[in-house]
């Protein structure tokens, strides 16, 4: 076992620390080149542009993919019958392959007013709407999909959760004239904290890594509006450069990034996940 994880998990994580100070193309010889790959990347015009990307999908997503499952998880929660059936539709967009997914939502997302969503939206008076094809709202699109296709996997957490909640903890609200918000704000949230606090951190990661939206859904545009730190890693290696140097360099930082991250996240709620 250790082997095979050293193998394929440590050994690759070692190979791109080296392969970031070289110049390789993965053809020709490797060429050391020290800390011009950083310096390579730090000054590219389009890596602030990706960084802020990253930053507002995370943040959309973080604004609605977060309390959403929560919500859905305690709703299902309530529930007395048919609730496994709930839980199981909940999770479906999971199981739907990301790249099926994603094709699918773009065929919704047609600009014309025959797309679905712009036809739905006639049916209100309203659009139709560029979904993709504008820079102001593309980025919100991704966020929607990407919380559709995610969401169900943080729901089933969820309820995995509720089931530890003492049933007299709500016996008890209840007896004091708790309604159902009050019995969520005093009594589900305090103990759900610590997978609040796990959730939370795993979510800031994984969308500071998306990929799958943005280069399938636009390719980065318009007009670089959708371009993120992980679709610039992956144009450095594959856009044309083939500069796998710059990629690994790129791929590095943000793996600092995260790292630090985290760590001041777990030391600054060490206290208010266990109390």
């Amino acid at each position: 076992m250790l082997l095979c994880f050293g193998l394929f998990s440590w050994f690759p994580i070692a190979r791109a620390v080296v392969m970031s100070f070289q110049f390789t193309n993965l053809v020709t010889a490797p060429e050391f080149v020290g800390t011009e790959n950083f310096t390579y990347v730090l000054s590219d015009p389009l890596l602030p542009v990706a960084v802020g990307n990253t930053l507002y999908f995370a943040v959309l997503a973080l604004l609605f993919g977060y309390p959403i499952p929560l919500l859905a998880a305690v709703a299902m929660s309530e529930v007395r019958r048919a609730r496994g059936l709930f839980a199981a539709l909940a999770y479906l967009p999971v199981v739907v392959p990301p790249v099926v997914a994603v094709l699918l939502w773009k065929t919704f997302y047609s600009g014309s007013d025959t797309g679905v969503f712009n036809t739905v939206a006639g049916w209100f008076g309203a659009g139709p709407f560029p979904w993709l094809q504008h820079p102001d709202w593309a980025m919100p699109s991704l966020v929607l999909e990407a919380t559709w296709a995610a969401a169900g996997g943080t729901v089933i957490i969820y309820l995995a959760a509720l089931t530890s909640v003492p049933p007299e903890l709500y016996d008890a609200a209840e007896v004091d004239g708790a309604g159902i918000w009050r019995k969520i704000w005093h009594v589900t949230l305090p103990q759900l904290r610590p997978v609040l606090f796990i959730t939370l951190i795993l979510q800031i990661i994984g969308t500071s890594q998306v990929f799958t939206e943005p280069y399938l859904f636009t390719g980065g545009g318009p007009a670089n509006s959708t371009t993120t730190i992980l679709l610039m890693i992956y144009n450095y290696a594959f856009g044309g450069r083939g500069d796998y140097g710059a990629a690994t360099a790129l791929s590095l930082m943000l793996a600092v990034v995260l790292a630090i991250l985290s760590a001041i996240y777990f030391r600054a709620t060490r206290r208010w996940s266990t109390t």
